[in-house]
């Protein structure tokens, strides 16, 4: 097994689950480890996908393995880097939690993210668990609120 580091474009992490839906379990851009959490693992069961041309590094299991045994500067970076990674798949976690499109999108932007472009939201959809319909459509609802409070002013 091995490690993925990002070097350009996105990748997203994927479940499959038994029903035939993917869930998305992380999409790592530039300077992203994909699946940090498999590093003491026996095997996993995601898979990747690039949503554009991308570019990866390759860091065998056991070497990253004994890298962090003999350097603890490296095992205290990497541990702060899974922190973060904790918080990130938590905040997922309670946005899926969340019943309805425009609670979920709330929530997402939230976090100070701002929507991708035309084109690109169909990874947003699935990262917060709706149909890209729904998604689009909730996007064209709230288009239209703020033209209408723009025209009010």
């Amino acid at each position: 097994m091995s490690l993925f580091l990002v070097l350009e474009g996105e990748v997203r992490l994927l479940r499959h689950q038994n029903d035939g839906q993917i869930s998305v379990l992380q999409r790592a851009g530039p300077g992203a480890v994909l699946a940090e959490a498999s590093v003491f693992a026996e095997r996993t069961h995601c898979s990747a996908r690039t949503t554009m041309r991308s570019r990866v590094g390759i860091v065998a299991m056991p070497i990253l393995r004994q890298a962090l045994a003999r350097d603890p500067a490296l095992a205290l970076a990497y541990a702060r880097h899974l922190s973060v990674e904790v918080r990130a798949a938590r905040t997922r976690a309670e946005i899926l939690s969340l019943r309805g499109v425009a609670a979920r999108l709330d929530s997402w932007l939230a976090e100070g993210r701002v929507l991708p472009p035309k084109g690109k939201r169909i990874g947003l959809a699935e990262e917060i668990g709706v149909s890209p319909e729904a998604l689009y459509r909730e996007i064209a609802k709230r288009r239209t609120k703020s033209e209408l409070r723009e025209r009010a002013s």
